[in-house]
């Protein structure tokens, strides 16, 4: 039996010293991406823009949910959950959270990490290797510096097998450590990430389901209003066939009930497209042979400073808590690279059976400790310290620009959630006063002391302010999901911010 140990010390910078297995030979720190930004490249966006020009209306801002990017998308949902027809907010939202391409797209991102962290595991675990080899050979001694009178140059042919198996264990390496606690902040940051698209998905289909909403309310106005059309066209008729009216105030009243028919066909189409837009959202079959079933009322926010709400969101904003975990990160691979010059430590053995034949062979092992020491490696290790530092520090400066995002978030939704409360108030008032207007216009007309143009202005006001009365119940809703959104955690935010009759 032959037992062998060595100690191997390594100048990588002269010669790698060979003849026992090494495992010796050095990490890399790991290079992340200059960017800490990940996953999908879309958005979803709450807006609120002024109206240009001069308007009649109450509202004076446009209100509007944009989705953009992989958001705007999903696989199909019907597979998994049968569709009855009839759709909810909150099967919407969960239908979404579970196919929305934003959030599917970042969910693999995370598996991906994963593989990631085993792979940079797998630098500090033990590395166990069988081999079975048969060797045949020959063997030239004089050019290994052998001349013996009576040997012939060339021996052989040789012919023995083994049968071995081999240990490699890096025992201290500071950079493969630091590589793998890089990459399990790497797994953070991505796990943040997914939360964060799913607060991002809840608004872009809750935002939807209201857009849906709102375009139903448009077609149910609009049917009445074109009720109350046909309603004066036909009393006009009649005034005109007992002599008591002009025809041009037939033709008034006749231009009034088409085009409110038109308004009718031009809003029903919205609404259809509307439907189709939240299909694509939550995975259904992109049509509009649905029906929504929920109404969300005028309900107030739960009380909240602003303040307050600035630091409840810089708590929990899952956006923010992936940027932290890119910044611990990024210094991570900045220490891997900086210990590229300090010392590491591993071990290398083997044990197996070597000889002619099997009946003959003999047991064996060796046992390598290596000490791997750099000195000069062409300025590799300044490199990489180099490109770890420029990635530290552009992660420090997008986790600041997240905070800066998240106030702005708050006081953006709290200043929408403020504007559209006011115009919603008026917007009620006006639809009182409009209504009264039009039935006082319509009796003075049945009583014969009015024309048939007051009664269109009537109608065109009652119009006006039904239109103005939904655009702001939907621009408050929204401020209120956006707030949701800008707070964190929405999914579980949503049923306290949009009420469900």
């Amino acid at each position: 039996m032959r037992k062998f140990f060595f100690i191997l010390i390594a100048f990588p910078a002269f010669a790698q010293l060979g003849g026992a297995p090494s495992g010796g030979g050095g990490s890399s720190a790991v290079q992340l991406p200059l960017s800490g930004r990940s996953g999908a490249s879309g958005s979803v966006t709450a807006t609120q823009t002024p109206l240009g020009g001069t308007t009649t209306s109450v509202n004076t801002l446009n209100t509007n949910i944009q989705v953009q990017g992989p958001y705007a998308g999903s696989n199909s949902s019907v597979s998994s959950a049968p569709f009855s027809g009839k759709l909810s907010l909150k099967e919407a939202v969960d239908r979404a959270l579970a196919h929305n391409l934003g959030a599917v797209g970042l969910a693999q991102a995370v598996r991906q990490a994963r593989g990631q962290e085993r792979v940079s595991r797998s630098a500090l675990m033990p590395n166990l290797n069988g081999t079975v080899r048969e060797n045949y050979l020959t063997q030239d001694l004089q050019a290994l510096g052998i001349r013996v009178p009576f040997l012939p140059a060339v021996v052989g042919p040789i012919n023995y097998f083994d049968v071995r198996a081999t240990l490699t264990q890096n025992l201290v390496d500071l950079t493969a450590l630091n590589n793998h606690r890089a990459s399990q902040e790497i797994v953070k940051a991505n796990e943040q990430a997914v939360q964060d698209s799913r607060d991002i998905v809840v608004l872009a289909t809750g935002g939807a389901y209201l857009q849906v909403i709102a375009a139903r309310a448009r077609v149910e106005s609009a049917r009445v209003q074109l009720e109350t059309a046909k309603a004066v066209y036909s009393q006009t008729l009649q005034r005109r066939q007992a002599g008591l009216l002009a025809q041009i105030d037939v033709n008034r009243s006749l231009v009034q009930q088409q085009t409110q028919q038109q308004r009718l066909a031009t809003l029903e189409n919205d609404l259809a497209r509307q439907k189709i837009n939240l299909a694509r959202l939550t995975g259904l079959p992109a049509n509009n042979n649905y029906d929504i079933t929920d109404t969300i009322a005028f309900s107030a926010p739960p009380p909240l400073a602003v303040d307050d709400a600035v630091k409840q969101a810089l708590e929990a904003r899952a956006d923010l808590k992936s940027a932290e975990s890119q910044v611990r990160a990024a210094a991570r691979a900045r220490t891997a690279a900086r210990a590229e010059r300090l010392p590491s430590l591993a071990l290398s053995a083997d044990i197996g059976e070597i000889g002619p034949r099997f009946t003959q062979a003999e047991h064996t092992y060796t046992v390598v400790g290596t000490i791997r020491i750099p000195i000069w490696q062409g300025g590799r290790a300044a490199g990489d310290i180099a490109q770890a530092d420029a990635t530290l520090d552009q992660r420090r400066a997008e986790a600041e620009d997240i905070r800066g995002r998240i106030e702005s978030d708050i006081r953006n939704a709290f200043l929408d959630l403020t504007a559209a409360t006011s115009q919603l108030e008026l917007a009620k008032n006006n639809q009182d006063v409009a209504k009264e207007t039009l039935r006082l216009t319509r009796e003075k007309f049945e009583a014969g002391i009015s024309d048939s143009v007051e009664v269109t202005q009537a109608v065109e006001a009652v119009a006006s302010s039904d239109l103005d009365a939904i655009t702001a119940l939907f621009a408050h809703n929204l401020a209120k999901l956006s707030l949701a959104r800008a707070l964190g955690n929405a999914e579980q935010r949503l049923p306290d911010y949009l009420k469900v009759q």
